[in-house]
């Protein structure tokens, strides 16, 4: 017998996410951020503006999965991609390509008069805003990977829908960093969130057109991050869930993508956030697939 959530349930769960969500102000903020540094990768005197940097965000706050943290003290982390697009593999290793970077953004950073120092993490630089802003930016040194990655999965006979906006990013630890080499770690941020539309498109316009509707304006001008569907909803109210569940033990904290992948695979376009939680929670392990004595998540933009 099919599980249905009660309107009691439904009312509990809509309050739940309300406490969860993201104000439009730090969406807002978050847009200016990446937006600012990608003007300022452009501007006249800029070293790197003849590469045609292009800077768009990635992870949660591109999907509309971002939660409020749990204290003060904790940052909303906003994560995003400078891609290089006259560049390639031929003419750059990926520590040069970090090099060229990191030093554009230690001029922005004084630009800006932005008192908290840069931090170089493994594959990305981190820009840390200041007191009260409670937010941090991760941008991802990257170059174009889309031909490469096309002939790379139809070669093997796999899902190459995604391939165009594949891109080949840094890592320190990488053993090919300091060299030039076609050999680079493979991301495709943008082709996962097209894919993560995919699965709620119904919901998603729906939603969308009667915001515009209340609002008298056309759809185009609705901010994509304003449109919660229950698919959104039901991953913030899990990604909480496992914040509170593994409190303390970090070792076996899920990270979101995973919460993320499993949740859209098992969603089956349902009109609210408790029948998504059942069909979601009922359903999400049958994309968890046993390969070489090891479980495994495919990547659905690239398998």
């Amino acid at each position: 017998m099919a599980l249905n959530a009660t309107p009691q349930a439904e009312t509990y769960f809509e309050g739940l996410v309300e406490t969860l969500a993201v104000s439009d102000a730090r969406y807002e903020q978050a847009e200016r951020s990446y937006k600012s540094l990608g003007d300022w990768l452009c501007r006249p005197d800029s070293s790197v503006r003849e590469f045609g940097p292009k800077v768009y965000i990635q992870g949660s706050f591109g999907l509309g999965t971002t939660i409020r943290p749990i204290s003060d003290e904790e940052d909303y982390d906003i994560d995003s991609v400078c891609e290089f697009e006259h560049l390639t593999y031929n003419n750059v290793t990926q520590k040069r390509l970090k090099e060229l970077l990191g030093d554009e953004i230690a001029a922005y950073h004084r630009a800006q008069n932005m008192t908290k120092p840069i931090r170089e993490g493994r594959r990305c630089w981190v820009l840390n805003y200041a007191e009260g802003a409670q937010f941090h930016m991760d941008v991802v040194p990257a170059l174009p990977n889309g031909t490469r990655q096309r002939v790379l999965l139809e070669s093997r006979g796999l899902d190459a829908r995604f391939a165009a906006t594949s891109i080949g990013i840094t890592d320190n630890e990488h053993a090919a960093y300091e060299v030039l080499s076609n050999d680079w770690p493979r991301s495709n941020p943008k082709g996962y969130i097209q894919w993560f539309r995919s699965r709620m498109t119904v919901e998603f316009e729906k939603r969308r057109r009667i915001l515009a509707e209340d609002a008298k304006a056309s759809v185009e001008d609705i901010p994509e991050y304003r449109v919660r569907t229950p698919l959104q909803n039901a991953i913030m109210i899990l990604k909480r869930h496992r914040d509170m569940r593994y409190d303390g033990d970090p070792c076996d904290k899920p990270i979101s993508i995973i919460i993320t992948t499993l949740a859209a695979h098992a969603y089956n376009g349902e009109d609210n956030i408790g029948d998504a939680l059942v069909s979601i929670l009922s359903n999400m392990e049958s994309a968890i697939i046993y390969q070489n004595g090891k479980y495994v998540i495919p990547n659905p933009s690239d398998p």
